[in-house]
C-alpha cells in the first residue's frame, strides 16, 4: 500500500502526518512502529492522522499514536504541528486565527499568528485544566494529590509529583538535568505499578522562578527533544511547589516553550512548529495487517 505523508516537528519532537479525511486508514501497531523507525521507516516520535471531527464544534480530530504503536490521548507539540498542518494546507480559512482540535484527551482550542505568506508562525494551545486527582491520572496513590510522593527504584528513591494534562505525567526535580538518569529511571517509572496505564516522566531543573530546564522520557517513545504536555505538567508542579509563579519558560533540548497557568485554571502553551518534508512510502502487508 502506498501512503502519502508529511513530516513535521515541534522543537524537534517529530511526527509523521497522514491526511485521512475519508477515514480510510486503520494502521496496525506494527505499521506505526515501522513508520517511526529511524533506520527502516520515515523516522518519528509518533504518527498523527488528520481526520474529520466527531464533535460538531471542533474543526478536525487528531488521532495520535506513540512510536511503539500505542494510541495516546494527547500530545502538546503534536497539537501545534496539527494546527500548522491545517493552516498551511488550506484546511482552515485564510481569515481565521483560531481553531478547535478534537483529541482523545478532549477539545483543545488553538490561537495562532501567521507569516506574511499566510502560513502559521506560532501557536498557543489551551491545554485545559490540569488534573491532580491520583485516581484520575491514573495512579494507585491515595489522598487528594500526588505531591512529592516517593517511588522506590533500583536506582534509588525518587519523589514524583503527578499531573495529568489529558495524559499522565510524573515530575521529578533534579539538581542538573544533564546528569539526570533519564534512560534508566525514566523507563522504570513509566511502567511501574504506581501508574497502571504508564506515565510520562519529567526530569526538571529549576533555573530561577521563571525558567525551568527539562528532559522528558515519553511513554511509549523514550526520551524526546521536546514534550508539550510534559512542559505544562512541569509548570504546574513548579507552581504547586512554589518554585515558580504561574508562568515560566521551559527550556527543552529542542528549544523553548512558554507555559502559563492562567487565572481561569487553564494551562496555555506557546511555541513554534515546522513542516520538514513530504513523500510517499509503501507499507508491506506484513507491517500492516489491518491497513485499508
Amino acid at each position: 500500500m502506498e501512503l502519502t505523508f508529511t513530516k513535521m516537528n515541534g522543537l524537534g519532537n517529530d511526527f509523521v502526518f497522514i491526511e485521512d479525511l475519508g477515514g480510510d486508514w486503520e494502521l496496525s501497531p506494527d505499521a506505526v512502529v515501522w513508520l517511526c523507525d529511524r533506520h527502516f521507516g520515515v523516522g518519528a516520535d509518533g504518527v498523527i492522522l488528520v481526520r474529520p471531527a466527531v464533535d460538531p464544534s471542533a474543526d478536525f480530530y487528531m488521532h495520535y499514536f506513540n512510536a511503539d504503536g500505542s494510541l495516546a490521548e494527547m500530545c502538546g507539540n503534536g497539537a501545534r504541528c496539527f494546527a500548522k498542518y491545517l493552516v498551511d494546507h488550506g484546511l482552515i480559512g485564510s481569515e481565521r486565527d483560531s481553531l478547535l482540535i478534537e483529541t482523545l484527551g478532549g477539545l483543545k482550542p488553538v490561537t495562532f499568528t501567521r507569516q506574511k505568506d499566510g502560513t502559521l508562525h506560532e501557536a498557543t494551545v489551551d491545554m485545559g485544566i490540569p488534573e491532580l486527582d491520583p485516581a484520575k491520572l491514573p495512579s494507585t496513590f491515595g489522598g487528594t494529590q500526588v505531591y512529592q510522593c516517593p517511588i522506590e527504584t533500583p536506582y534509588g528513591t525518587y519523589a514524583v509529583t503527578g499531573v495529568s494534562m489529558g495524559n499522565p505525567h510524573a515530575v521529578i526535580w533534579v539538581d542538573d538535568v544533564d546528569d539526570a538518569s533519564v534512560d534508566t529511571v525514566g523507563p522504570f517509572i513509566e511502567t511501574c505499578d504506581r501508574f497502571p496505564k504508564g506515565t510520562n516522566v519529567e526530569f526538571a531543573q529549576l533555573v530561577n522562578d521563571e525558567t525551568i530546564r527539562l528532559r522528558v522520557w515519553e511513554r511509549g517513545v523514550g526520551e524526546t527533544l521536546a514534550c508539550g504536555t510534559g512542559a505544562c505538567a512541569t509548570l504546574v508542579a513548579g507552581a504547586l511547589s512554589c518554585y515558580t509563579g504561574r508562568h515560566a519558560t521551559i527550556e527543552l533540548p529542542g528549544g523553548d516553550l512558554f507555559v502559563r497557568w492562567h487565572e481561569d485554571d487553564h494551562v496555555y502553551m506557546t511555541g513554534s512548529a515546522a513542516e520538514v518534508f513530504s513523500g510517499t512510502v509503501v507499507i508491506d502487508e506484513e507491517e500492516d495487517e489491518q491497513g485499508a
